[in-house]
């Protein structure tokens, strides 16, 4: 018969249980569980939301306040939303999920106040109270604004925390040796993590368990004939004991598991009188939560995978954008392009702008404009330098390179140079946010997952640019801009856009 033993022994004790509000511990990854005060992302995000109501009440009630209210009425009126607002709020997000959380909480600000608004107008059109008008805009505003500034600065601090390795739930992977190493390759991936890896319990594959992650507990395999109770007793107590081993709050089951189907129900139950959360790992990689739906048919749960390129009204907004965007920027920065345009004239011979052939959307070609940045014999040496270049692809990157001019290389490092580029976006040719327009010899050295990159417009931004540019290397780029084709939408360009700032100003990865 075979059986299941734990790998090394230690003291059983209880785990705390979740508390329904909180959303992680601070003890990151130490397996030796310091208690700290936990960081409650909801508890944060109503308490703000309360501010923001009692501020809105009383810019309507004090004089000479910013929301000045023609009658006794219409303020009372105003007051109950500014009241019901964070309270409709809180209670409409109550319910999301506790670890990744559901839905836009953007939307739920405007969805609440729509709630709120609908009863009391009816109220007031009963009672004969006007409520619109520009003391109604005021008040909204305050309480949209409000809100929306709460919930980024609650959710860049709990990004922050969990970049530390902190505001995280101590996790326990279960299933086959290889798949816990790929899940732990994946979820380390990115640094705002809501769980941090603590243990392994590993079912026996014949492959060495990952170095990275200690192993609490293993499951060895189950010989023919072997009763199927006691084999499912066996499994999850070996979890169980391993929850309690390194104090777990969470249990996540990696793909090859052996825990499916009923299996897995009947672990939910064990973990839930526990006061464990479960999670299962699909193997999905770099899918945006927009992209997923949840639904079942008979007693099965199914998960959809939407496509995301932009088509119909969506690839409208995203061409009116770019173009009426770029239109206007070029409008308000041409008296810094014309400088520019004068400091390279007086670098050295050769024309200010420098003109190359790229590769466009779906492979076509396009030509791409730039302030020059290199001597005029540059193309001519790039062979000769190949030898030294600083990249692991097809993709051509050097530190130190001799070609480069005293002006280009300030240009360079601000990305100044890129803003000729804004007459390609107003002519069709690239978007403002996109994955990086490559050259036609790179392209022609492409396998066949970098080759979907072509599947976009290029950008003069996307998320190569804001996380590292010229640091990351070949492979990272490329699964960046897979990222940005596949999981597209209009909300992640406004947000790289704005993300691009702040990169220009450090000039990270800029040479």
């Amino acid at each position: 018969m075979a059986t299941v033993g734990l790998s090394s022994t230690g003291a059983r004790t209880r785990p705390r249980r979740s508390s329904s509000h909180s959303d992680g511990d601070r003890s990151g990854g130490d397996p030796g569980y310091a208690i700290r005060r936990p960081f409650r992302y909801r508890r944060a995000t109503a308490a703000g939301d309360a501010f923001t109501g009692l501020t809105a009440l009383a810019a309507i009630w004090l004089p000479g306040g910013p929301v000045q209210v023609p009658s006794t009425a219409q303020a009372v009126a105003l007051s109950v939303i500014a009241l019901a607002y964070p309270c409709v709020l809180t209670v409409k997000t109550a319910h999301a999920d506790r670890l990744f959380g559901s839905g836009s909480p953007y939307g739920d600000v405007l969805r609440a106040l729509a709630a709120v608004v609908a009863v009391v107008a009816i109220g007031c059109a009963a009672l004969g109270v006007r409520l619109l008008g520009g003391p109604f805009l005021a008040a909204s505003a305050i309480l949209v604004v409000g809100s929306l500034a709460v919930r980024v600065y609650v959710r860049r601090r709990l990004r922050t925390l969990r970049q530390l390795g902190r505001a995280t739930r101590r996790t326990l992977v279960v299933g086959p040796a290889a798949s816990i190493a790929a899940a732990v390759d994946r979820f380390g991936r990115d640094g705002n993590r809501p769980l941090t890896v603590v243990a392994a319990c590993v079912e026996d594959d014949g492959t060495a368990p990952p170095a990275t992650v200690p192993v609490v507990g293993r499951l060895e395999k189950g010989l023919p004939g072997h009763d199927d109770d006691v084999r499912d007793e066996a499994l999850m107590r070996s979890v169980r004991e391993s929850v309690l081993r390194v104090r777990a709050r969470t249990v996540c089951v990696t793909p090859g598991s052996e825990f499916t189907g009923d299996r897995l129900r009947a672990l939910s139950w064990t973990l839930a009188d526990m006061g464990v959360d479960l999670v299962t790992d699909l193997g999905l990689s770099d899918v945006a939560t927009h992209r997923v739906g949840v639904g079942s048919m008979g007693s099965g749960m199914l998960l959809h995978v939407r496509h995301a390129r932009p088509t119909g009204a969506r690839l409208v907004a995203k061409v009116v954008t770019d173009r009426l965007v770029a239109a206007v920027l070029l409008l308000l920065l041409s008296p810094l392009m014309a400088g520019i345009a004068a400091a390279v004239r007086l670098s050295g011979p050769g024309p200010v702008i420098y003109r190359q052939v790229r590769v466009g959307q779906d492979g076509l070609f396009f030509t791409m404009m730039k302030f020059r940045t290199m001597h005029v014999d540059a193309d001519l040496r790039r062979t000769e330098l190949l030898g030294e270049a600083d990249s692991d692809g097809p993709m051509f990157k050097m530190r130190q390179d001799p070609r480069i001019t005293r002006v280009g290389r300030l240009l360079r490092k601000y990305s100044l140079d890129e803003l000729p580029q804004l007459i390609n976006v107003v002519r069709g040719d690239m978007s403002l946010v996109g994955p990086r327009p490559a050259l036609p010899e790179e392209v022609a050295a492409y396998d066949g997952v970098a080759r979907r990159r072509l599947r976009a417009t290029p950008g003069m931004t996307g998320l190569w640019q804001v996380s590292g540019r010229s640091n990351l290397s070949w492979s990272e780029t490329v699964r960046l801009d897979l990222r940005y084709v596949d999981n597209w939408s209009y909300g992640d360009d406004l947000q790289l856009l704005g993300r691009t700032a702040g990169a220009v100003v450090r000039s990270t990865g800029a040479y």
